[in-house]
């Protein structure tokens, strides 16, 4: 195997001591510029890496961020790592992904990998399987800076980013209202997700501030993916009275729900559909996913300049920094454009 080149290699090489070699490589305003682009040329023509492990001895950091996210496969997620990776580069800092595919035991394991692999901090979005969320409390113990997303929880003191909840399930509802739908059913998780459940109650809400009272046979709680979706789709279609709209607790919810629909020869917005998130498939299905866009850009790099200002600036933001709360914004299309069908 070959031999890994050191600062000491570059050193030999150039006829400089390691701390010049190292103060050039730092971009230490000391060096010259002719020695730091000797320093730099040398070191790339001998394939040097810095060892991340030995500078954090140093340093104190590793420049790497620990990010847990209960799924890639949801463009949401996705788009919230991209923003924040674009945001932290600037500044040195590179990611570390971990996927709890929505397990609990997997995100406990997740915060031990990370904080083992040395992480200047952690942004975590929960897993739908968290209820009790007091093991994120070992990453303040080890002093690092922790950031929870999107599914929030109130035991919890730290920083935390997301949408207003409440808000996108009351403006998903009132648009629906607005269509001239009366009947709205909701699908959503069985699961006491925070997130979940303050949409739930802006659609109550709505419903209220409309003078209609909730069905409770219009809600079905079960899994939040396209099956959950299509099952429960089928359980609403099958009453007496069937809803003339469906609120689905996520994008694939919604999906689910539109083929069942399908199943039934009724085509929205013959039945209204919405969903939250705006998923990638939501514009270019058949017809086109009325939902509400998460934000997910917005939060991504919200969590990053939290991150910068706690671990650069003001360590007393671990545990005093307000939550950052970013309007949701209704998208309207195809499934619910029942005035202009």
């Amino acid at each position: 195997m070959a031999k890994k080149t050191t600062v000491y290699d570059i050193a030999r090489e150039l006829n400089i001591t390691v701390s010049t070699v190292s103060r050039a490589l730092n971009n230490i305003s000391t060096i010259s510029e002719s020695t730091r682009k000797a320093v730099l040329e040398t070191a790339k023509r001998l394939n040097y890496r810095p060892n991340k492990i030995a500078s954090s001895l140093t340093s104190g950091k590793t420049y790497t961020i620990g990010v847990l996210i209960p799924t890639a496969q949801i463009q949401f997620f996705a788009s919230v790592v991209h923003a924040l990776e674009l945001s932290l580069k600037s500044f040195g800092y590179s990611i570390l992904l971990y996927q709890t595919n929505e397990s609990l035991t997997a995100e406990k394991n997740g915060i031990t990998t990370l904080l083992e692999a040395q992480v200047d901090g952690i942004v975590a979005s929960m897993s739908l399987e968290t209820k009790d969320p007091s093991h994120f409390e070992k990453v303040k113990e080890e002093g690092k800076p922790l950031i929870i997303f999107d599914r929030t929880h109130n035991d919890l003191q730290c920083p935390m980013v997301k949408i207003d909840d409440l808000h996108a399930g009351y403006i998903a509802t009132k648009h629906l209202l607005d269509e001239g739908y009366q009947k709205i059913a909701y699908i959503t998780t069985k699961h006491t997700i925070k997130i979940f459940k303050e949409r739930y109650e802006g659609y109550l809400h709505a419903l209220q501030e409309a003078g209609l009272v909730a069905n409770p046979g219009y809600t079905i709680r079960g899994e939040l993916n396209v099956e959950g979706g299509y099952n429960g789709t089928h359980q609403l279609l099958k009453l007496r009275e069937r809803p003339d709209a469906i609120i689905g607790g996520d994008d694939y919810v919604a999906l689910g729900i539109i083929k069942a629909l399908h199943d039934k020869n009724i085509i929205p917005p013959e039945i209204g559909v919405i969903g939250f998130a705006n998923q990638n498939f939501s514009e270019h299905i058949i017809p086109s996913l009325s939902t509400i866009d998460q934000q997910a850009l917005k939060i991504g790099t919200a969590c990053a300049k939290m991150f910068l200002q706690i671990i650069e600036q003001a360590p007393t933001l671990r545990t005093e920094q307000a939550p950052v709360v970013i309007e949701p914004l209704l998208l309207a299309r195809e499934s619910t454009n029942r005035k202009n069908k």
